[in-house]
């Protein structure tokens, strides 16, 4: 098989060494972290150690993580008005999420379609805090949703900023931390987090584990999965040992090399837009102008179809994709790029490349000379189309 390089760590990043390590150990030790019984007792210490190892990736107290099935779930669980503070059950009666939100949290969680608003962003894909602040004195109890960084664009957003204006509000914010966790610094209180979603193959983990994370004195008073007593009785079910266990290896893994990962990445990155431009002049990179996670570029060109790039550039033994991957192989319009007002011409043909801890200067050889050809190709069968 001719070499190929992956470069579509946003939807799904490799299994880290550790993580299978400890997904391993997990299968061969058995038993139900329910049991009482020596083989239950050790699965149920697999699950604990897994979530002071995720608590620590984020400054929270392992008491206040909430293990399900993945972001989606820790979505849904963490949208509903049924938030209590502090003890006090005044349900929450509006939600606002910014309009580049995972289709997660643009559905509105448990709340009445009437009950959520979205918010616009600007052209650089950063949510609008002067329309947040307006929008905020339409509720009483407000409850913002936003992402720490966007997976298509990679804008990073100022939550810090964001918690200030909905707490200045009377409000609770829910953050999606699944594409920062493990490349950027996601502590709760520093950025203000009031909820925390993250997903464990974002960061190197096994698929099919996510987790809700909430400061202390929330508590979510009505859960979606109910049965047994798991998760402090917020997520019925048998606790995916084995994939919690990966988790949090994963977590440990990701946090020590951060830093050092995030500054190769970074270099990558930039290497491969400045060459991107070199071979094609018209190439755009959708917010470039923001702040930016340290390894996704999202680019088009004029004339470029995504769907067509994203075959070619298969063919020529790389994998990107259009942006999201959780359309299960639709490429379509992205709705972020719509949101900040991108012409649908360029829009359609944008192309998400995002890097990992593995991609090498190998790699984006690989990745910049297949450009070369889907760039010669696609776009000259345009332009002679034309």
């Amino acid at each position: 098989m001719s070499e190929r390089a992956y470069f579509d760590w946003n939807a799904t990043a490799p299994l880290r060494p550790e993580a299978r390590a400890a997904v391993l150990h997990a299968l061969e030790s058995g038993g139900n972290a329910s049991s009482v019984h020596a083989e239950g007792r050790q699965a149920r210490k697999l699950v604990e150690q897994a979530r002071e190892q995720m608590a620590r990736l984020v400054g929270a107290a392992a008491q206040n993580v909430i293990f399900t099935s993945g972001a989606t779930e820790a979505n849904g669980l963490a949208l509903t008005p049924a938030l209590e503070v502090a003890g006090r059950k005044t349900a929450r009666d509006r939600l606002f999420v910014s309009a580049i939100e995972h289709p997660s949290v643009l559905a509105g969680g448990r709340f009445d379609a009437d009950a959520v608003e979205t918010l616009p962003v600007t052209g650089d894909g950063v949510v609008d805090l002067e329309a947040l602040a307006k929008a905020l004195t339409r509720a009483e109890r407000p409850l913002v949703s936003v992402m720490l960084a966007n997976n298509e664009t990679g804008v990073i957003q100022p939550v810090a900023a964001i918690a200030d204006i909905v707490h200045a509000a009377n409000g609770l914010l829910h953050v999606d931390a699944v594409q920062g966790a493990g490349r950027i610094d996601c502590d709760m209180a520093a950025l203000g987090a009031d909820l925390m979603s993250l997903s464990s193959h974002k960061l190197g983990g096994p698929q099919g584990v996510g987790a809700l994370v909430c400061r202390s004195d929330i508590h979510i008073a009505a859960p979606m999965i109910v049965g047994g007593g798991q998760e402090r009785r917020l997520r019925a079910g048998t606790e995916n040992v084995a994939g919690i266990a990966g988790f949090g290896a994963a977590c440990v893994a990701a946090n020590a090399a951060r830093q050092a990962d995030a500054a190769r990445m970074a270099a990558l990155r930039d290497r491969f837009e400045a060459e991107l431009k070199a071979i094609t002049p018209r190439a755009v990179v959708f917010g470039a102008a923001a702040a930016r996670l340290p390894n996704t570029s999202l680019f088009a060109a004029p004339g470029l179809n995504a769907e067509t790039a994203i075959i070619s550039f298969d063919l020529n033994g790389i994998a990107v994709s259009s942006g999201s991957a959780c359309s299960s192989g639709k490429v379509q319009m992205s709705s972020v790029l719509v949101a900040m007002a991108v012409a649908p011409e360029l829009a359609r043909g944008a192309v998400r490349v995002s890097l990992g801890w593995t991609t090498s200067e190998a790699d984006l050889e690989l990745l910049l000379n297949a450009w070369k050809r889907v760039a010669s190709s696609l776009l000259k069968r345009r332009a002679d189309a034309a």
